[in-house]
């Protein structure tokens, strides 16, 4: 059995490693990769293929990378890694909103997990999410009452979606509902994937308040899908690496939002 210059046997482990290296460093070329491990580069391009199937990163030419595009959301794996500094300003300022014996909506978002992290002291509480990584987090909470909302499972996402998870929304009604979304523009919020647009949607129909949770890095892009207009929701909570042109552009079309200081 052949080792890797990382000292580890076997194409798998090597898959692990590229998708590791991948998931931290953003991008990388495939010669660079193949140099790495010593390995042809036809070798570099099955394992690259073999993730990219897995849903863990996406090749484009010479290369690979795991930053979304305006059809390609990120694996959920990279979005825990990016902008944690400005997604957990967000989630202190969001937090203050959240009031005991309130019906908190949490969607898939590392924006939302962040804020999940940050309600054990506001109790009781009932949190509702689709999220596995909230589910796990808060499944140990005495004084939280959780509902999982369920569906088919969506490895890309660590969520549940489709038809089961919309219909389980449609049945509620919660006083407040944090979702995120991949980018904005022009007064719209985007998404890139369809059945992620379709639960996102359906979250905001059952809320008596919408907030959405906005780091910088989203402003100024669109995608695939709009998932909903501005107006859309009360509050919009952006941290403060958002340019003075993004926010102009908010205050222009009268978006309530706040800044976060990182």
């Amino acid at each position: 059995m052949t080792m890797d210059r990382s000292g580890r046997r076997g194409p798998e482990q090597r898959r692990q490693d590229i998708a590791d290296l991948v998931l931290s460093a953003g991008s990388v070329a495939a010669a660079d990769l193949a140099g790495r491990f010593d390995v042809s580069l036809m070798t570099i391009h099955r394992d690259l293929d073999e993730l990219e199937r897995r849903g863990i990163v996406r090749k484009h030419r010479g290369g690979v990378t795991a930053q979304p595009s305006g059809v390609f959301e990120s694996n959920v794996a990279y979005r825990l890694k990016s902008m944690r500094p400005a997604k957990d300003a967000i989630a202190e300022r969001a937090v203050g909103l959240i009031e005991p014996g309130m019906a908190v909506l949490l969607d898939d978002s590392t924006s939302a997990l962040a804020l999940a992290r940050r309600l054990t002291g506001i109790t009781p509480l009932t949190v509702v999410t689709n999220f596995l990584k909230i589910i796990n987090l808060l499944a140990g909470e005495r004084d939280i009452r959780l509902m999982a909302l369920g569906g088919d499972y969506d490895p890309l996402h660590d969520s549940f979606l489709g038809v089961s998870c919309v219909d389980a929304i449609e049945a509620l009604n919660v006083d407040l509902c944090f979702v995120s979304t991949s980018a904005v523009s022009e007064g719209l919020a985007y998404h890139q994937e369809q059945h992620i647009v379709s639960v996102k949607r359906v979250m905001l129909r059952a809320a008596a308040r919408n907030v959405l949770l906005l780091d910088h890095s989203k402003l100024g892009r669109v995608a695939l899908h709009r998932v909903a207009p501005l107006s859309a929701f009360d509050r919009v909570i952006v941290d403060d690496g958002a340019d003075g042109r993004a926010l102009r552009d908010l205050t222009e079309r009268n978006v309530p939002y706040e800044v976060a200081e990182t």
